[in-house]
């Protein structure tokens, strides 16, 4: 919904992809190769596209930073870099290359956008001391979501991209596990790192709300935040949404031993995120 602003920038599919040479190939190789990437998302059927926003986490694995979503080359192996979800025991050679990759992503970025970033990657929830630290000035927006929808919706996330990036026929032995520990790990960063951000620059809301009254919920952000005159960029986005009007989200059923699993381990993100 930001991006619709275009006072703001992101990062698309093919820069992210093409981290280290898009400056100079974007203008052609995306013409060239179109017919490379599905039409629509596999985990959850949006469009797909060479020109549309992209998670910068997948920049950072193209770069050969320390990233845990290396795990998706091969699933069936014990998880790499899982220190990078709460920065919690990570090496200083290792934080040093990820600060280093990170930064000049995003000088790249900025050089041919020349506008404000936003980037989306949720293992950015875990590091947001250090990503305050690598850019001064940085806004912080946090959405939280019905734990047992979070559950499913991660876990079907992680076996599409299993399926279609893995070196390995995925067994998928150890997801749920993975699914708790990442979450676990990156929460319990969040939480110990939120009181070192200025209040003012982190925003929380609700994913529910914002599916209820995404131009209301969009109109406190924008002010709260001082994104701007928020008048300015409504129609674009109220375009969008209708757009978008007929989507409909993935369903989940969870098995009940697996809820009670969900409500045990992740017992204080439904208590402090008002999920009770």
């Amino acid at each position: 919904l930001l991006v619709r602003d275009d006072r703001f920038a992101f990062p698309t599919t093919y820069e992210c992809f093409a981290s280290s040479h898009f400056l100079v190939s974007e203008w052609i190789v995306p013409k060239l190769i179109w017919f490379l990437l599905p039409s629509k998302r596999p985990m959850d059927n949006m469009a797909a596209g060479f020109d549309r926003p992209q998670e910068d986490e997948f920049a950072l694995v193209t770069l050969g930073a320390p990233t845990p979503y290396l795990r998706m080359a091969f699933p069936n192996d014990p998880p790499p870099f899982m220190e990078f979800l709460d920065m919690q025991d990570a090496s200083p050679a290792d934080v040093g290359r990820f600060r280093r990759d990170l930064r000049e992503f995003v000088q790249r970025l900025t050089l041919l956008k020349e506008k404000r970033l936003i980037l989306k990657s949720p293992p950015h929830t875990g590091r947001v001391a250090l990503l305050a630290d690598l850019f001064p000035g940085a806004i912080f927006i946090h959405i939280v979501r019905d734990p047992y929808s979070l559950f499913a919706s991660t876990r079907r996330l992680w076996q599409s991209l299993d399926e279609v990036q893995g070196f390995q026929f995925p067994k998928h032995e150890h997801l749920d596990e993975y699914v708790f520990a990442a979450f676990e790990r990156m929460y319990r960063g969040f939480e110990q790192q939120r009181s070192t951000l200025d209040p003012a620059r982190l925003y929380e809301i609700r994913y529910e709300d914002l599916v209820q009254d995404p131009l209301g919920q969009l109109e406190t952000m924008y002010a709260q935040l001082h994104l701007g005159d928020f008048a300015a960029v409504r129609k674009n986005i109220a375009a969008y949404l209708s757009e978008q009007k007929d989507y409909q989200t993935n369903r989940h059923e969870l098995e009940p031993d697996l809820k009670a699993d969900i409500r045990r381990r992740w017992a204080s993100y439904f208590a402090r995120y008002g999920y009770e």
